[in-house]
């Protein structure tokens, strides 16, 4: 039978989702456990991969085994021997060609921006001490969804096929002492919120004007793009699946 299982983690101590050969991941872990409790070699395939540092409130990976007849119990001991820094929230039994990756209709992330040094932000979010337009950066995100080719926020040598991506929703909002960025889409690209982050920072800091962000992106050149902002403000926060995939 295939399972998904739901679960979070805090990225900073780990070198991403994706198992390395020389670095700890959040796949390896999660992997490790489960080998352990059910005590044969276990693999997981996830909704994709989070860089180094990144965060993620909600996450999904399938996996194949025979029936297991106590989920709960199974989420219970994962629970009790995974790190502080891995949750996991749930395992529910899916239809068989049910992927984690591909069967995924929407992914929404939220970056963290705080307006002056907080030791309690520290691992949580990227410091901006300049006053920022918060209007303007609101503006030039709204360019976003009126395209759908994103090559110029995408990391350099990257070996997908397609650049293409629809996106959603893309906007600031003042929450409490923090200012989120919300962007969801079908896809994204390795590096795409760090750069589109960036880019929308210096439009906030006057750097940019908020409809350079056409020319942007119609040149496809990651060098016309701003800087990649710092992992640990970057939150995975939602992964969409349609309905028919539960049994």
């Amino acid at each position: 039978m295939r399972y998904f299982i739901r679960f979070s983690y805090f990225g900073k101590n780990y070198h991403g989702w994706q198992r390395q050969p020389n670095a700890v991941t959040v796949q390896q872990v999660l992997e490790d456990c489960m080998s352990t409790l059910m005590r044969k070699p276990m693999e997981v395939v996830g909704a994709g991969r989070t860089d180094t540092g990144v965060h993620a409130k909600e996450m999904f990976a399938h996996f194949d085994i025979e029936s297991i007849q106590d989920l709960d119990g199974l989420v219970h001991r994962m629970n009790a021997f995974l790190p502080e820094d891995i949750s996991v929230k749930s395992i529910t039994p899916v239809v068989l060609d049910a992927h984690a990756r591909f069967s995924a209709t929407e992914r929404t992330y939220e970056y963290w921006v705080i307006p002056e040094k907080n030791p309690f932000y520290t691992d949580f979010a990227h410091c901006v001490k300049q006053n920022l337009d918060v209007d303007a950066m609101n503006q030039a995100a709204s360019i976003l969804l009126a395209h759908s080719d994103f090559e110029c926020f995408s990391k350099s040598n990257t070996d997908v096929k397609t650049f293409i991506c629809d996106v959603r929703r893309a906007e600031w909002v003042f929450e409490g002492d923090k200012l989120i960025f919300t962007v969801s889409a079908d896809r994204f690209l390795r590096n795409m919120v760090r750069a589109i982050v960036g880019t929308l920072l210096e439009v906030g800091l006057g750097k940019r004007k908020p409809m350079e962000m056409n020319v942007i992106l119609k040149s496809k050149s990651r060098s016309k793009a701003g800087v990649s902002v710092p992992a640990k403000g970057l939150y995975l926060t939602q992964v969409l699946y349609p309905e028919n995939i539960y049994t």
